[in-house]
């Protein structure tokens, strides 16, 4: 079997994830990469959408989630994001990257990122 990747990065979306009740009150963007892994060849052997990932209708779950229900770590918010990711029967693993480029850091910084990798259990 091959193992292929789907990759959706630098996807935006509002969110009120954070400690600090600024956070939740005004939220703030947030920036995911989503990566899955699968085997795409039945998809492209017979030019077939459903024996792949439709991957406009990941982004829109994704957003979904990040625009959803609060949470205080993006280490939570990206557990939901994979387990959003592996709820296709298709996708194997995936690696979720959360990214908070305004997160409540008082100094200068480019980032924070926190990756994360699920495999089907």
């Amino acid at each position: 079997m091959n193992t292929d990747r789907i990759a959706l990065k630098g996807l935006r979306a509002r969110g009120r994830h954070g400690v600090l009740a600024a956070e939740r009150e005004l939220g703030q963007e947030f920036v995911i990469d989503a990566t899955l892994f699968l085997d795409t060849a039945p998809a492209a052997e017979n030019d077939d959408l459903t024996r792949t990932v439709h991957y406009g209708e990941l982004a829109e779950a994704l957003v979904k989630i990040v625009e959803g229900e609060p949470v205080e770590l993006i280490e939570t918010l990206a557990q939901r994001l994979a387990e959003v990711c592996l709820d296709n029967d298709l996708v194997e693993a995936v690696e979720i990257s959360v990214h908070k480029p305004a997160a409540p850091i008082p100094l200068p910084f480019g980032d924070v990122v926190v990756t994360i990798e699920r495999r089907r259990a």
